[in-house]
């Protein structure tokens, strides 16, 4: 199997700033979404400063650690860089982050987050999310207060109760599963699922035709046409198959 991957980031139809960032990493098989909070400069400097200490981490593993370790201390790190910035800096005060990390190793898919960033993975043609948001309305939507069509319509949307850098500790969920051939995975901020179903997310990765590049596109275009209220960014990974050229198998 081999990793293609492409990644988009726009500032939207409102927006002046982009307070996103994003790793993407095919070789290394590491891939980051941050978006950053609390206004303008603030919120530009916690979501690049969470993903880039992140990645420092996990592009650089400690081989005694496992993936889920190896993501947990990518977490407490960028978790502690944010928190010691924002207090030691008057201007920085009150900035946060969510930070969404999906690893591929040993043939699993391993992924951490925090915040309402979200993980998709598309196979056999069905989309899972494989995240779950830390916000006020995902309680709600689990609670069947709400269904999750109107999460996005909620007034209290923004409302998340987990992120990067508020707090001295940060807490992270995990997932992991086996990862195979043709799948399509998507880790994107919340500027995109706002305006984008799941029905729309599935048909745009199953119409790029398991390319990374026209789907980060396709994406991207879409939740701008239905209004580009907020940053949008989208890293589109495809696991595809090993090719064969002259009888021989080009290495993983």
């Amino acid at each position: 199997m081999r990793i293609e991957s492409a990644a988009l980031s726009d500032c939207g139809k409102i927006r002046d700033s982009n307070e996103d960032s994003f790793i993407a990493d095919s070789e290394n098989a590491v891939f980051i979404v941050a978006d950053g909070m609390g206004g303008h400069a603030a919120g530009e400097t916690a979501g690049r400063m969470a993903a880039l200490t992140a990645a420092e981490i996990l592009l650089n593993p400690n081989p005694r650690l496992c993936p889920e370790e190896q993501l947990l201390e990518a977490v407490k790190q960028a978790n502690a860089r944010v928190y010691e910035t924002q207090y030691s800096n008057p201007a920085c005060r009150g900035m946060g982050s969510t930070l969404t990390a999906l690893i591929f190793r040993g043939g699993n898919y391993h992924l951490a987050h925090v915040g309402d960033s979200r993980a998709y993975m598309l196979r056999d043609g069905k989309l899972e999310q494989l995240s779950r948001d830390h916000s006020h309305v995902w309680q709600l939507y689990k609670s069947g207060e709400i269904t999750k069509e109107e999460i996005s319509r909620h007034p209290r949307k923004n409302l998340i109760t987990r992120c990067i850098g508020m707090s001295p500790e940060i807490e992270a969920d995990f997932a992991r599963g086996p990862a195979l051939e043709n799948d399509i995975y998507l880790l994107c901020s919340d500027g995109l699922t706002d305006i984008l179903t799941d029905g729309d997310i599935q048909r745009i990765l199953t119409d790029s035709g398991r390319r990374p590049e026209k789907a980060c596109e396709l994406l991207v275009y879409a939740a701008n046409a239905g209004g580009g209220p907020d940053n949008i960014t989208a890293v589109v990974v495809s696991l595809l198959p090993v090719q064969v050229i002259s009888g021989q198998k080009n290495p993983p």
